[in-house]
């Protein structure tokens, strides 16, 4: 039964909507995503909701946003500063109470960490990390439980996955702090390079686990553990790239297997993968290419063409609709096994093997826009194959 113990000073509070509960909040870069579940409903039906922050727990103010459903996303946040969120219920009587506030969150701008690799003589353990919304050099993380290359590199806005690469060991991180490595759990067989790992806010999903190998796997992200089996590819390979929009998963090319497919898989339930379309300036395999995507748009970039060892060729898809891909634009610097990383607004492309060697470069572009990618910054250690993932990719928003 409502209660109906909201309203403005001035209306029928007692018609009002029972106030909110809210389920979770999501912080990212100066902004936070208020999920929520409508109480019932007043006398008329319910037109709105308003959800405010605060940064002292009593003063709603330091941001506000409105919107006829959950979540509500509140920007323009102080990145650093902790805050709570509340909700209210509106109908054409007034204003609910406000939810119950929320638990902590602090926005922080995006991270983007890049681990391991091998640079011709000796595998890497490295973790290093800088933030995707500036430029300038990277800087040390850790390190790695164990060194390796072509780890799948996933996670949510808070912890960020190495899944596997040359074993079956799964290694987690802390995004927004520093430090090493420590252990998550196993995949379900052993690995050698190029796993291909994409990940929404709850699960990740590494596929690819050894040469030309159809199996994916998935996790919660916010649980230690083994990994459970997921489904299959469509088709069977390694050595390529994923990225994700919070309900579909996508794997670009792969081995020289008639892979230049482009494969997708539905997150919120297992099942095997399917047939997305085609990438386009391969005629049979895509390898070691870069991977990433905000939440509607994937972005492949470089790797190895038929004939030609590397490339510089950009291409993209819209991730919820089938199809080819389509020219974005091309790479500063051509090469492969590469990595990316991504925020709601940029991708980067990572390390890589060059016409010049094993390569420390970032290179970035702007992913709502089209054109060639410019230079970031360096990394602090030249290699090949590392594995990369973001606080703030497409699959959590």
């Amino acid at each position: 039964m409502p209660r109906y113990n909201g309203g403005f000073i001035g209306t029928d509070g007692l018609d009002a909507p029972d106030p909110p509960t809210i389920d979770s909040v999501t912080a990212g870069d100066a902004q936070v995503s208020v999920a929520f579940t409508a109480g019932t409903a007043g006398t008329t039906a319910t037109t709105g909701f308003v959800a405010q922050v605060s940064t002292d727990g009593t003063n709603y103010s330091a941001g506000s946003n409105t919107g006829t459903s959950s979540p509500i996303v509140v920007s323009s946040l102080t990145n650093g500063t902790a805050a709570t969120a509340k909700v209210w219920a509106i109908n054409a009587h007034g204003t609910s109470a406000p939810s119950i506030a929320s638990s902590s969150f602090t926005p922080a701008a995006p991270r983007a960490l890049v681990a391991g690799g091998y640079d011709g003589s000796v595998t890497s353990n490295v973790i290093d990390y800088y933030t995707i919304s500036t430029t300038g050099n990277a800087q040390d993380f850790g390190d790695l439980s164990y060194a390796r290359s072509g780890s799948g590199g996933c996670g949510s806005s808070t912890r960020g996955l190495f899944c596997g690469g040359e074993s079956n060991v799964v290694d987690y991180v802390t995004i927004a702090s520093t430090g090493n490595a420590q252990d998550f759990g196993d995949l379900t067989i052993s690995t050698n390079d190029g796993v291909a790992a994409c990940s929404n806010s709850t699960y990740a999903y590494p596929a690819g686990l050894q040469s030309e190998n159809d199996t994916i796997n998935y996790r919660t992200i916010a649980s230690l553990g083994n990994f459970f089996d997921f489904g299959n590819l469509n088709t069977a390979t390694n050595k390529f790239s994923a990225c994700a929009s919070p309900t579909r998963g996508i794997y670009f090319g792969g081995g020289d297997i008639n892979n230049v497919q482009i494969q997708y898989i539905s997150l919120s339930t297992s099942g095997n993968a399917a047939d997305f379309g085609d990438l386009i300036n391969y005629s049979t395999y895509a390898e070691n290419s870069a991977g990433a995507s905000n939440s509607t748009r994937g972005i492949c970039a470089g790797g190895s063409e038929a004939g030609t060892a590397r490339t510089n060729h950009i291409q993209y898809i819209t991730i919820a609709s089938l199809g080819n891909g389509t020219n974005f634009g091309d790479l500063t610097v051509a090469g492969h096994s590469f990595d990316g990383a991504a925020s709601s607004t940029r991708m980067t492309v990572n390390a890589g093997n060059t016409a010049s060697g094993f390569s420390n470069v970032i290179q970035y572009v702007t992913i709502a826009s089209l054109g060639n990618s410019s230079d970031f910054g360096d990394l602090t250690v030249a290699r090949q194959a590392p594995g990369a993932l973001s606080s703030a990719h497409g699959g959590l928003s």
